[in-house]
């Protein structure tokens, strides 16, 4: 069986097309549920869709190159775009390869803020959701686990995670540079989740005197204000406030534009033309495109946070060797398991036909010596199973050695025809 993986991320893709293959995260258990009886139903599938990537891993009995062109046809269906919209962008990889990418990826080693923790928490929604969905099989579950142990790896072995790295800090640190000092600003932050809090608690840090949060639901919003002395506000109130802010920070899940430029050209004037500096990392994006031709509203995506991601790489520069060898060394136990596991049903088959053999020459040779006592009955079956463990010893440990090698699969074919035997029948 195959491991592969096809996505795009945004080494390989502008955020306008990130924007447009954006999956809503309540419509991917579906997704996964059916692309999985696709494949079969002894697949896997988990769909890993963040800000900064999609990607979708699979484990089926079809060769890399059919997955690689199925994974393509459903991101063409689930994002309703024709395939030439995106696949030059793409990357593909399988089994090995497809192992080392995703440590990579959890590792935090791709992403856009290298050492950035949030990968964690989103590669395990990705295998919660999965398995909800019935998506994940023994091979892609234990895949998840052996990735997330190896991020930990990192972050406890290394000082790649030392500090504050996330895509919110990164945020904060180019409102810091283009303003100079934030001590005293007001900032807004739209949405309460995960990112937002990050980036507030930044803000607060750097010395920001007012915050403000915004959410669809009051409660939410309320919820994360309180923590930080802040004002909250649901997000139907956004203009009315919108003018006090001189620094916003939006990142809400929104499939639609949430904030137009008609909105800051409107606060932009209450405020007297008072500059204002805008940060969407959200993706899709929750700010108008035309918001940034308004005179003294300063506007950044996430495309525009890349050179200050880059420049964080920099100073962590020196942590990467020491985090590709875990990489690999993980990479490797991995693989080595996976190997392992796939000689299992020929080790079941050998042994079982073995004792099968055993077990009927042993009742033919107990019928023919009706006088022997039960004890000599004993005995004998105990005979019968020492020189059958005997016999099978060399052959199963010649399939755990070869189990092992990268052309195993052809070995353990020559096996079999040189047994007889194959994989056990499904009953």
């Amino acid at each position: 069986m195959t491991i592969a993986i096809t996505g795009l991320s945004h080494h390989t893709s502008p955020l306008a097309l990130r924007e447009r293959m954006a999956l809503p995260s309540d419509h991917i258990p579906a997704m996964v549920e059916q692309f999985q009886k696709r494949l079969g139903n002894d697949s896997g599938v988990l769909i890993l869709a963040t800000c900064n990537r999609l990607e979708v891993y699979v484990h089926a009995r079809q060769q890399a190159e059919f997955l690689h062109s199925q994974i393509k046809s459903f991101l063409g269906e689930a994002t309703s775009l024709e395939e030439s919209e995106f696949s030059d962008f793409l990357y593909h990889y399988s089994n090995d390869s497809a192992v080392r990418h995703f440590f990579s990826v959890a590792a935090s080693l791709d992403s856009m803020v290298v050492g950035e923790n949030e990968i964690m928490g989103q590669i395990q929604r990705a295998s919660e959701t999965a398995s909800n969905a019935g998506g994940l099989n023994r091979i892609l579950s234990m895949l998840v686990q052996r990735a997330l142990k190896c991020g930990k790896r990192i972050r406890t072995e290394t000082d790649m995670g030392k500090g504050k790295v996330s895509v919110a800090s990164v945020a904060v640190d180019l409102a810091e540079t283009k303003l100079k000092q934030l001590a005293g600003k007001t900032a807004m932050i739209v949405g309460s989740g995960q990112v937002s809090e990050l980036a507030l608690k930044s803000l607060i840090e750097r010395g920001v005197g007012r915050v403000m949060v915004l959410n669809r639901t009051l409660a939410h919003a309320e919820e994360l204000a309180s923590k930080y002395q802040g004002e909250a506000f649901v997000l139907q109130a956004l203009p009315c406030h919108l003018h006090r802010a001189d620094i916003v920070i939006s990142s809400t899940g929104a499939s639609d534009i949430i904030l137009r430029a008609s909105d800051f050209q409107r606060a932009i004037e209450k405020r007297g033309r008072a500059p204002m500096f805008v940060i969407d990392i959200a993706v899709p994006r929750d700010i108008e495109k035309e918001a940034a031709h308004i005179d003294n509203v300063y506007c950044y995506d996430m495309d525009d946070l890349q050179g200050v991601a880059e420049r964080n790489l920099r100073k962590r520069q020196d942590e990467i060797p020491a985090c590709l060898e875990i990489v690999e060394k993980e990479c490797l136990s991995f693989v080595h398991w996976q190997r392992r596991l796939s000689s299992e049903p020929l080790i079941k088959s050998l042994t079982k036909s073995f004792n099968d053999i055993r077990e009927s020459e042993l009742s033919r040779t107990l019928a023919q010596l009706p006088d022997l006592s039960e004890e000599e009955r004993k005995e004998l079956e105990q005979f019968s199973k020492r020189i059958t463990n005997h016999m099978l010893r060399m052959p199963l440990l010649a399939i755990k050695e070869f189990s092992q090698l990268p052309e195993q699969e052809l070995l353990m074919e020559h096996i079999q025809t040189v047994f007889g035997w194959g994989e056990p029948k499904e009953e």
